[in-house]
């Protein structure tokens, strides 16, 4: 009896819709050479984006199951950071990379990127933060941006740190999939609550 609907089929079906991804970070940390690798699988040559690049991709994650992302690259110098916020409303997870050789301006990262996730409608919202150019030798230890960027200080919001090198796309499906199970999660504890009230 009922509406035929099980708990599986509904879990499913959320595979198939397009999750809203914004990509964010400071200008020159890499954020279109990201969303390039993704969409293309191969290294694209970009310049810096003055606006903002929006690319629907669909991922093959874990095993073998299909996620489509529709990703917002949006410009990081200084003058369209306040714009952030318009791309994050209604957002189910953030990517914000970051220069893992950059060390200089790993606190002006920090700055931004707790200035995102404390904004009210960005609370909880899960976090992956792509830590780039891991293939450089002078690049900063997880361990370093971690603490650089006052990780363990996001309080609500759930976040994991992913090494990559996005000109190869090395680690970028691994951080993508746990960016994907943590909006999962979220996404449950969402329903549990409203079925409580």
């Amino acid at each position: 009896m009922g509406n035929g609907l099980s708990e599986h089929s509904i879990f499913s079906n959320l595979q198939f819709h397009s999750l809203h991804i914004a990509i964010l970070g400071l200008d020159c940390a890499g954020k279109t050479t990201v969303l390039y690798r993704l969409q293309f699988n191969e290294f694209l040559n970009t310049v810096p984006t003055k606006g903002f690049n929006a690319e629907k991709v669909k991922v093959t994650l874990g095993r073998s199951r299909s996620v489509t992302f529709h990703f917002w690259d949006v410009g990081g110098q200084e003058k369209l950071r306040p714009l952030w916020k318009s791309y994050t409303r209604g957002t189910d997870g953030i990517v914000f990379v970051v220069d893992s050789v950059d060390a200089e301006r790993m606190e002006e990262a920090r700055t931004e990127l707790h200035k995102i996730t404390r904004l009210s409608e960005n609370q909880g919202i899960p976090v992956l933060v792509v830590a780039n150019k891991q293939d450089l030798r002078n690049s900063l230890a997880l361990s370093e941006i971690e603490k650089m960027l006052a990780l363990g200080e996001l309080g609500a919001t759930p976040w994991c740190l992913q090494p990559t090198c996005a000109i190869i796309g090395e680690g970028l499906k691994e951080g993508l999939d746990r960016l994907y199970e943590m909006i999962l999660k979220r996404r449950k504890s969402l329903r549990q609550q409203t079925r409580k009230r």
